[in-house]
């Protein structure tokens, strides 16, 4: 059975959140225990992207990029990565994880009203329904799994570096899809990552040498870490273009609320955590509003209704 092109996009979306669920608690692991900071870690996933990426353009056709898109390439470079990965660690390292979480489902809203004004797509009930679902969906999920205790360690400039880096992915995905059309994932990443690190390298280049990690006798930090580098940076961030060629920006977006779905399901699975029936509610309901996005009409969609309309009515 041969799989549509928006099927191969959701399931490669599926993929890459996660990725990214399961590097929650890996990173956290690391953070805590006192292996790498913040920044180190964030400095290391960029290193070691632009090398993996530029190694792995030289078995893959060379493309030929236009000079007017790499000042795109470079915006996506700067939303997509510089700010959205710098202001997250900046923010969560202000704030609670739980406050940052429950931010974080604003990233849907933000891709829907982004994409109206820049993609001109439109902005319809069903597209709508679902944001506010899901995101409502996964907050309840946060919320209760954490007992309420929302604003532990939490400030304002945490909480707005979070709000920052929600909008700086949502701009991202809307800015940088009709690139993904055009170029293959390497060759985007590989200029975006490249970018990326020769901006922040001079400013955090101290916290990746002096990380505690490097003199380490244990492997544990090691592996972990190259889950961290390997699967939620090199292979997610090839996957994201891959998804945004099928699927729309909002669509995409919404795949972000299931992270914190995926990660009560894995926290269940090692006995860190328990079942219940607000789980389920929760779930339902993030999964639901990810559907009716997935229904909503496209303008591509839209247009083609018009188009029916104006032939009949001649």
């Amino acid at each position: 059975m041969k799989l549509s092109q928006k099927q191969a996009g959701h399931i490669t979306m599926f993929c890459v959140v996660s990725f990214f669920a399961i590097n929650i608690p890996i990173s956290k692991y690391l953070l805590q225990a006192g292996y790498i900071s913040p920044y180190g870690l964030t400095i290391a996933r960029m290193v070691f992207a632009t090398i993996a990426f530029w190694i792995a353009s030289l078995f893959v056709t060379k493309e030929r990029i236009d000079r007017k898109d790499h000042i795109t390439i470079f915006l996506g470079g700067l939303l997509g990565i510089t700010f959205n990965q710098g202001l997250f660690i900046f923010g969560l390292n202000n704030t609670s994880p739980v406050d940052a979480s429950i931010i974080t489902t604003s990233t849907p809203l933000f891709a829907m009203v982004i994409a109206a004004l820049v993609l001109k797509e439109p902005i319809t009930t069903k597209k709508v329904s679902g944001v506010l679902l899901g995101g409502i969906g996964a907050i309840f999920l946060v919320y209760t799994s954490h007992h309420g205790d929302v604003s532990t360690d939490s400030s304002t400039i945490g909480n707005i570096a979070v709000v920052c880096s929600s909008l700086s992915y949502a701009s991202y995905l809307v800015v940088t899809r009709p690139l993904s059309a055009k170029y293959s994932s390497i060759t985007l990443m590989k200029w975006m990552f490249l970018y990326s690190t020769i901006i922040l390298l001079p400013f955090l280049y101290k916290d990746l040498l002096n990380a505690p990690l490097f003199s380490q006798s244990d492997v544990l930090p090691y592996i972990l870490i190259s889950y961290t580098l390997l699967f939620a940076t090199f292979i997610a961030y090839t996957l994201i273009p891959v998804a945004q060629k099928r699927i729309r920006a909002t669509t995409i977006s919404m795949y972000n609320n299931l992270q914190p779905l995926i990660a009560s399901f894995i926290a269940i699975g090692l006995g860190q955590d328990h079942f219940s029936g607000t789980k389920a509610i929760s779930g339902i309901m993030i999964l639901v509003g990810v559907y009716l996005v997935t229904q909503s009409k496209s303008r591509a969609d839209v247009e083609a209704e018009q188009q029916t309309v104006t032939s009949e009515s001649k």
